[in-house]
Order: C-alpha cells, then structure tokens, then sequence
C-alpha cells in the first residue's frame, strides 16, 4: 500500500469536529467566505494500481490521470484521515510560527528542500471536497511519473485550494451558483497569496535568524476551469488588500487551463491584465472542442471563453504571457480535464523543469512567438 499526503487551503464548511473534520461541504465556512482553513489529507491506495494508471497508454501516450484521480476519489470516500491546523483561541498571545498558515507553509518548505517544487492548485466549477483531493493527488503523481525511475529529475509537490463548488442543483442554477461563489471566494485566496508571501519574506537572507532561509525551488500556480475565475476576482482583491501596490512575483509559472473566463481578459482595462506581475511565466491552455466552454458561451449567456478559442486578440498578448492549442490531441473524455492527461501534463511539467518552449523535446509547433498548437 502506498500512503498518499496532501496539504490543503479551504473557505469550504467542515462536516464533524471542526479540527477534525470527515469532510468539508458544499457551503462556505460559518466563520465567512473569506475563512481560511489549513490541514492535511492522508489516503492509502494500492501502488500497483497507481503504478497502472501512470503506464495506462492513451492516444499512445503514457498517462491516464482521470482515471486515476476517479480511483482515488472511490478510496477517500471509503477511508481518509484528515487533520486540520487548529487556530488558537487567542491571536494575541501567539507567535508567528503557532499559526496555522505558517505551519503548512513549514511543512511544504521541508518537502520543497527535498529538491521539489511546488504547485498550487484551484479546481473548477461542479467539483465536492473529495473530488478536489482526489484531482490534486493524481495531479501530482502524473507530474511526477516519470522522476520515479529517475534519480535526477526532481519532484513536484502539490497544495490544494478548495473552494464550495459542488454543481449540486439544477445544472443551469448549479453553475449560476458555483460562479458566485468562486467569486465570493476571492478574498480568501487573496489572503492566502499575502500570507504566502509575508511567509517568504521571512526567508530572506535579510531576516534576523540566520538559520532560516530559501530553498531553492519554483512555485507555481495551476488554475482549472473556473478556478481561473476564482484568480479573475482574487487579482481585484488582492490589489485592495495590497493597498494597491505592485503584486508580488510569486510564481514562476502560471498554467491557466481550460480557464472559463472571458478572451478578452489580459486587455486593458479588464481584471487579467496585470496578472503577469504575479509569475514569469503565463501559460494558456485552450481546446476549441471543449464541451464545458461551449455550454459556457450558448447556454449561460457568457461571452467567448479563453478556454475554447484562446485569446480574442493574441498579438496583443504581453511578452510573459503564451498560449498553446490543446485541440489536436484531446477529445472525448478528456475534453476539459485535460490537465491531468499525457501529452498536456507532460508540457507543464516540461515547462516546470524549464525546458525552453522551442525545445526539439517537446511536442509543440510554434504558430508565433507566443502561440503554439500541442501535437
């Protein structure tokens, strides 16, 4: 048996005790939407059968991470442990390193000094609290498959934000819904972004304990669906909270797949523009075969999304941002979560290992500087 551990952020409501949850629901915290809460998540599942999944062959490519994240979902909901960072009870009379926040950000830390980077993960619109663990394990064990029989390759770890998206009504009200509420939650991942950040500035040489510094390894940051909804309204909060300064670079990389926000996004005056000043790196993952954009565009009155035909106005894109055209080798089940599967998370984790985008080595033909059609 194979023992998997995923740390998580959620603003979602516990089901049970509190630090000890079963699980978090469908519902905001009671605390309010902007509630941070942090913990782990630890299953037990067969290494042969994930071992299978990551060998599955599909279009002859190795990598079949729906299957897989289906297979750990059937095994949190039988048997899981959760444990969540308890709060104390009085802010004022604790340290720093006491809060629950910087806990889990000492705990990556560790893994990440392992010579592993780190992805943040935002999942989509009609997704439960088992489904979202379950899509970030099989996310980081696909990143990961191919550093298990190589030594050299470093790692890839994966942190989780969960937010209240379950689709669990009628599935026009059902995304009306979950669209509200990704909305209502980007205050909390705002938060999480500042606090992120006020953790690394302690990492600093500068900081007064010599003993503490950075390890050397990327952050990234990893959006499905209408988690790139969820980073639309999270970038408005953050330059509120952040009193309308510079945001912080944080990310080395940011992969926007299948994103169910408008085309016209990085155009000035819209919410997207800025968001290179978060990461080197914007990357756009889009497939003009979508089902999911196109029930987005005819049936909820939205306007064109990025995820189904890319940019409205690609040329006028700025230099860190790129977009690449899923189209030609997706389809079928693997339509919209196609970041799980093979040929589309091989190219992120190329691009986390920093392989340069015209690289022989990846299955990518350039249509301009900055756009590109995976095949």
């Amino acid at each position: 048996m194979l023992t998997l551990t995923l740390y998580y952020a959620t603003n979602r409501n516990h089901i049970g005790e509190r630090w000890s949850p079963d699980s978090y629901g469908q519902d905001f915290s009671s605390d309010r939407a902007n509630n941070l809460r942090f913990g782990k998540v630890c299953v037990e599942v067969s290494a042969n059968k994930v071992k299978e999944y990551l060998n599955s062959t599909v279009d002859k490519r190795s990598g079949d991470g729906e299957s897989l994240a289906g297979y750990i979902e059937k095994k949190l909901r039988k048997k899981h442990l959760i444990t969540a960072f308890e709060e104390p009870k009085n802010l004022a009379d604790v340290t720093t390193t006491q809060l629950p926040s910087v806990k889990v950000f000492q705990a990556l830390k560790k893994q990440m000094e392992t010579k592993q980077d780190l992805v943040i993960f935002i999942h989509g619109f009609n997704v439960d609290w088992f489904e979202a663990v379950a899509s970030a394990l099989a996310l980081e064990l696909m990143l990961n498959r191919h550093s298990l029989n190589n030594e050299e390759q470093k790692d890839t770890c994966v942190f989780l934000f969960s937010w209240p998206s379950d689709g669990a009504m009628m599935k026009n009200k059902a995304y009306l819904s979950d669209r509200n509420d990704a909305r209502d939650s980007s205050i909390a991942v705002a938060r999480g972004f500042l606090k992120l950040r006020d953790f690394l500035m302690t990492l600093r040489p500068t900081h007064k304990d010599p003993s503490i510094k950075e390890c050397g390894q990327q952050l990234h940051l990893l959006c499905h669906s209408m988690g790139n909804y969820v980073l639309q309204h999270a970038l408005v909060s953050l330059d509120k909270l952040n009193n309308q300064k510079r945001f912080p670079q944080l990310f080395q990389h940011i992969f926007m797949c299948a994103p169910d926000v408008d085309d016209n996004i990085f155009e000035e005056d819209r919410p997207m523009v800025n968001l290179y000043r978060l990461a080197k790196q914007v990357t756009v993952y889009y497939n003009n075969g979508d089902l999911a954009m196109y029930i987005s565009d005819y049936t909820k009155g939205n306007t064109d999304r990025l995820g189904h035909n890319g940019t409205a106005r690609p040329s006028q894109l700025h230099n860190k941002v790129s977009q690449v055209n899923c189209s030609k080798i997706v389809g079928g089940i693997t339509e919209h979560s196609y970041y799980l599967w093979a040929t589309v998370n091989e190219d992120i984790r190329q691009s986390i290992d920093g392989v340069p985008y015209e690289d022989s080595t990846r299955n990518r033909q350039s249509k301009s500087a900055q756009v590109w059609r995976l095949t």
